[in-house]
């Protein structure tokens, strides 16, 4: 009889590694075949098969089974060992085996050309996994409590496993008892050989979590009896009962607050409408970190700063039903720019909060409306925070398109504006928190102070002007609103009364450029209400006093640096 080659379709999926052998009725491999597999098409090709009764084994590997340290096997006969591990295994498998054997025919049948050979199977190829999974799960009554997860393992202490498989899809071997630390936040699902007759996993789960003044907690719960089978799931369930479980703080580790996907508001690509709309983004120096109950009874907090804040406690105080602070949410980190919405747990359950004094309280839930008269307060422990405190005489800064259209790619320019965007707005909030911090600086009013001499108003130099009028018309309340100057007309800076707007070099370059710093200084003296005839636009406190002292202490600035905003750099600057 003529030896033709058949064709097998196996089921298709991504082995990296495929072994096969064809045993006859007696379960003797067949010798001298010739026979290929195709990963693409999931197909073996096989020529020297006769009419007969045979069992197709398949061996299918999923991933580097070296690092398991497993061994293949010549098979002679399907009682054979095909595959073995290690018996001082100690770990779990870093891949995936799979086996079938699959009894098939070869018969000869008269067609038009003669007598064909045809193959018949009884059942698909179908290849299923000899090794068991293992999935560890934890469930926390306290979302606070879970994202403070310090670290979380599973210990094994008991468990016997089979360390290998025979052609005929018996298990063979047999481990010691296997002892062994799982990382579970590094992975929760784990792969084992099947374990042995009579045996299974226990052991315990240990869940440490941080609290937000930086203490730990330990908790261990024991599990026993984990049934570890092939092609089977095996569950640990662990319900993490935590001591602060009852605690009403909200805890935003920075992996937490990651987790949340909150916004930021004045980043690229947010509508005009927004951030040149007073009513939505606008704020005063002296109180960047604005904080409030939203309408729908969230706690907001919004961050104008180019800066991260670290370690920062909200406390409250509600009259009707405590006169005292309590702490209400703790973040880690609070980023730059930070637009932050979050439903408290005070509208949805009782809880325990620290007061001020150390003691705690028991609060009942609360009715949005009840929240309406909440107080808060900022605390933080960082240097920055120290720095921003400092700003005593705060101006309120809002961002302005005076005509100008952002959305154009020459800023629709319109007279000697064109359309600011937010690149620009980002760092006008650097300049006026560094220029509002920088009029209460000892070091400032000592420079002024020693050049009162140089300081003449609008009448010319003869027209003398004090230090202390020029400091107490620095730390006056103001309101600007800012822009950004077009330069085709040749006109660098704007200021008068509430309008203020420098050209897109003097807002990048402010932290080490002594002329555009000039320029800076020579609009707020016109804001000051000071003409050109004045020391504080074409002269020494614009020209050379306060541009270079900001210039020489940009590192004791609040934002001492360019790279925190990096605008130079910035797709979407003109």
């Amino acid at each position: 009889m003529e030896e033709k080659s058949r064709s097998l379709s196996v089921q298709k999926t991504d082995y990296d590694r495929v072994e096969w052998y064809v045993t006859d009725d007696e379960g003797k491999v067949v010798e001298n075949l010739k026979g290929m597999y195709e990963p693409a098409s999931a197909e073996l090709h096989l020529e020297g098969l006769k009419k007969g009764e045979y069992n197709l084994l398949l061996l299918g590997i999923r991933g580097q089974g070296e690092e398991d340290g497993a061994v293949i096997h010549r098979l002679r006969d399907e009682t054979d060992e095909w595959i073995t591990f290690p018996s001082d295994l100690r770990r779990p498998l870093s891949a995936e085996y799979f086996y079938s054997r699959t009894p098939f025919s070869v018969n000869a049948v008269k067609g038009p050309a003669g007598e064909e050979e045809t193959v018949a199977f009884s059942q698909n190829v179908m290849l299923r996994r000899i090794v068991g999974r293992v999935d560890f799960s934890l469930s926390f009554n306290n979302v606070y409590v879970r994202n403070a997860v310090v670290s979380q393992k599973a210990r094994l202490e008991e468990g016997r496993f089979y360390t290998g498989l025979s052609g005929n899809g018996n298990y063979v071997g047999e481990t010691g008892r296997f002892a062994q630390e799982l990382d579970l936040s590094s992975a929760t699902s784990y792969l084992f050989l099947p374990a042995v007759s009579g045996s299974s996993l226990r052991g315990e789960v240990e869940v440490c979590t941080r609290g937000y003044r930086g203490d730990q907690v330990r908790r261990v719960f024991v599990f026993d009896s984990v049934s570890v089978s092939a092609n089977r799931i095996g569950q640990i369930h662990t319900s993490v009962d935590h001591p602060d479980d009852s605690q009403g703080l909200m805890y935003f580790t920075e992996e937490a607050y990651r987790e949340g996907d909150y916004q930021r508001i004045l980043q690229d690509g947010e509508p005009k409408e927004v951030y040149a709309d007073s009513r939505q983004r606008s704020f005063n120096t002296s109180r960047p970190l604005q904080a409030n109950v939203a309408e729908d009874g969230r706690l907001h907090l919004r961050f104008y700063s180019p800066r991260e804040l670290r370690k920062v406690l909200v406390k409250a105080r509600i009259p009707s039903a405590e006169n005292e602070f309590f702490n209400l949410a703790y973040f880690e980190s609070l980023p730059a720019f930070a637009d932050f919405y979050q439903e408290m747990p005070l509208l949805l359950r009782e809880g325990l909060y620290q007061t001020e004094s150390g003691r705690y309280i028991t609060l009942s839930r609360f009715e949005k409306e009840e929240l309406r008269n909440m107080e808060l307060k900022i605390e933080a422990d960082d240097a920055y925070w120290d720095k921003l405190q400092k700003i005593k005489h705060g101006w309120n800064v809002s961002f302005n398109l005076y005509g100008g259209d952002p959305d154009k790619a020459d800023g629709g320019p319109a007279g000697n504006w064109m359309g600011i965007r937010p690149v620009h707005c980002r760092e006008a909030v650097a300049l006026f928190i560094n220029f509002t911090y920088m009029i209460d600086m000892p070091e400032h009013e000592e420079i002024l102070r020693a050049n009162e001499d140089r300081l003449y108003g609008n009448g010319g130099v003869g027209d003398k002007v004090t230090a202390d009028v020029v400091l107490k018309q620095m730390r006056q309340e103001r309101s600007l609103s800012v822009g950004l100057v077009y330069t085709g007309n040749n006109v660098y800076g704007l200021g008068g009364g509430s309008v203020f707007g420098a050209w897109q070099g003097g807002w990048f370059n402010h932290y080490t450029d002594t002329y555009a710093c000039e320029v800076m200084f020579h609009e707020l003296g016109h804001v000051m209400g000071y003409s050109h005839s004045s020391a504080f636009t074409y002269g020494p406190w614009a020209q050379e006093l306060m541009n270079r002292f900001y210039v020489t202490h940009i590192h004791e600035m609040p934002v001492d640096s360019p790279d925190y905003l990096n605008s130079k750099n910035n797709p979407n600057k003109y």
